[in-house]
């Protein structure tokens, strides 16, 4: 492994198939971009269906030249979906090469021990340190604690067959094509994280900034970078930010994944989110996950020949 991003290669082709969001439809049209899985096969609608549920995977296959490499971002909310989900669109356990975690959440690790119990090569599981902090909750007006379950623990990984590698760096994957941006700077005045989230660390309560927040990030030839979010609680702009930093690319080419702008706190900053994704002009936009019904609207509206509707078994290709 690399660790210096700014010497991030280029890629000719990458395509993102979404495993686990909050959304499904097999109705959905194929586009230039856009491929939707099929509604039957051999002239015959199947009995099973994709599962639709509140988290996010994606596998990502990068080419370069004749060569394809695959990436694992996320294992959705449940230990069911995102297995399911790929034994329907025919993907294998052992073309995965390396699993990266967004951050630590549930909706994120849900499936991380089940895939790894089916994948027998050995392989990088990249994440952030504070990925394992426990306990994290939502504090409430009344009061009340809503703890996050603790589904990252150590000692579970430890006897896996993986290379575990806890770190806040940037750190490049697959021959030095995809980059893992670490922590997030935070440098916008309007993206100010979740607001009652708190953690206990050492015996004292303290906000949760979730630190671990982090993407993945692939720079298209002549196109420029490609910008894959888990939930973006650092914010979807420091996000594209800090890619832009850490790579030393400007042009960006796609945003897709979780924006986290769904709920009244986070509703207020959808129009600055807009204003400054329209000065970055990516051609292709895709909210996922936690980006919300009001702002994936507003992002139809604003962004018409960018914005792609994501739906589970969907392929967004990109070359």
């Amino acid at each position: 492994m690399n660790n210096t991003p700014a010497m991030i290669r280029e890629i000719d082709r990458i395509e993102i198939l979404i495993l686990a969001d909050n959304y499904v439809d097999v109705l959905l049209r194929n586009t230039d971009i856009v491929t939707r899985p099929p509604l039957a096969k051999g002239g015959e609608i199947p009995t099973d269906a994709l599962l639709a549920e509140h988290g996010l995977s994606m596998l990502l296959r990068v080419h370069e030249g004749r060569a394809v490499h695959t990436i694992l971002f996320d294992t959705g909310y449940s230990q069911v979906g995102v297995p399911h989900n790929m034994e329907l669109l025919s993907v294998d356990p052992d073309e995965i090469e390396a699993l990266v975690l967004s951050h630590g959440h549930m909706d994120h690790t849900g499936s991380l021990y089940v895939l790894l119990d089916r994948i027998t090569n050995r392989i990088p599981l990249v994440l952030h340190p504070d990925a394992f902090l426990t306990p994290r909750y939502f504090g409430l007006d009344d009061g009340r604690k809503l703890l996050f379950p603790q589904t990252l623990v150590k000692t579970k990984l430890e006897d896996r067959n993986i290379e575990l590698m806890e770190t806040r760096s940037p750190t490049l994957l697959i021959d030095d094509m995809v980059a893992v941006t670490g922590e997030v700077e935070r440098v916008t005045g309007f993206e100010k994280g979740l607001p009652n989230a708190f953690l206990e660390k050492d015996g004292k309560v303290e906000k949760d900034f979730i630190w671990d927040d982090q993407a993945l990030v692939a720079n298209l030839k002549g196109k420029g970078l490609v910008i894959i979010s888990g939930c973006a609680h650092a914010g979807i702009i420091n996000t594209i930010l800090h890619a832009k930093k850490i790579t030393g690319v400007e042009k960006v080419h796609a945003v897709l994944g979780g924006f986290h702008l769904s709920g009244p706190f986070f509703e207020q900053i959808i129009e600055d989110t807009i204003k400054e994704l329209k000065e970055m002009n990516p051609e292709v936009i895709v909210p996922m996950h936690c980006t919300g019904w009001n702002a994936v609207q507003r992002f139809s509206q604003e962004f018409p020949s960018s914005f792609v509707l994501s739906s589970v078994g969907s392929t967004i290709s990109l070359a």
